[in-house]
């Protein structure tokens, strides 16, 4: 497994390196300083871009949104010392499938660093203070994770890591427009409304889609 890590802070790098290793010995990492740095590697193998909000020669959204486009397949994880709830909200809404904030305890970075290697989506008990009525309480959610296909399920799984649509359809033989189908009864399914929300409904319960991602 290939583990890109973006961010203009060595010690930082090295620090995440020490404990993702604590978690996979098989974990090759790639460290760029810069967004360009990072868009300098090539797209294959590289499931996970941990990437750093404040980078040098990129607007924040944009960094997000030329990694996105250069590395389609990849899970991206923001890692930011931003704890305000909107821009975390506007970095899923960017593509994102989850947000650590560098604040974070040691045992709570740890487990979100677990999260991301897992492809599950994390994000700070702060920005999840106001909850949909899906996930009100787990039987709900559970019921609704169950209720899909597994088609829906393998589709909800990619869109959860930040996949586009494309690759989605890419990945599973299908057409986009059957990729969006799926995802549309997912999200019903699940009492959301698009897939910003279906990543914090994910990032609640977890534990409970384990299965699914």
């Amino acid at each position: 497994m290939r583990v890109l890590l973006v961010d203009d802070h060595h010690l930082f790098r090295e620090g995440i390196r020490l404990i993702l290793q604590n978690l996979s010995s098989e974990i090759e990492f790639l460290h760029a300083e810069s967004c360009e740095a990072a868009l300098a590697f090539e797209p294959a193998d590289i499931e996970l871009i941990l990437l750093d909000f404040h980078l040098p020669g990129a607007s924040d959204h944009d960094a997000i949104a030329m990694c996105r486009h250069r590395f389609p397949n990849s899970t991206l994880v923001v890692v930011s010392g931003e704890d305000n709830p909107a821009t975390i909200r506007r970095v899923i809404n960017d593509g994102a499938a989850g947000y650590i904030p560098k604040s974070s305890s040691p045992d709570v970075l740890f487990a979100a660093l677990r999260l991301a290697l897992a492809g599950t989506p994390y994000l700070p008990p702060h920005v999840l203070d106001e909850p949909w009525d899906a996930a009100a309480s787990e039987d709900p959610v559970k019921q609704a994770i169950d209720s899909l296909s597994d088609r829906q399920k393998a589709v909800l799984a990619r869109a959860l890591q930040g996949k586009l649509n494309k690759v989605i359809a890419s990945e599973l033989n299908i057409a986009e427009g059957t990729v969006k189908a799926h995802l549309s009864a997912a999200f019903r399914a699940m009492g959301v409304h698009n897939r910003t929300e279906a990543v914090y409904l994910a990032s609640r319960h977890s534990a409970m889609l384990t299965e699914v991602l």
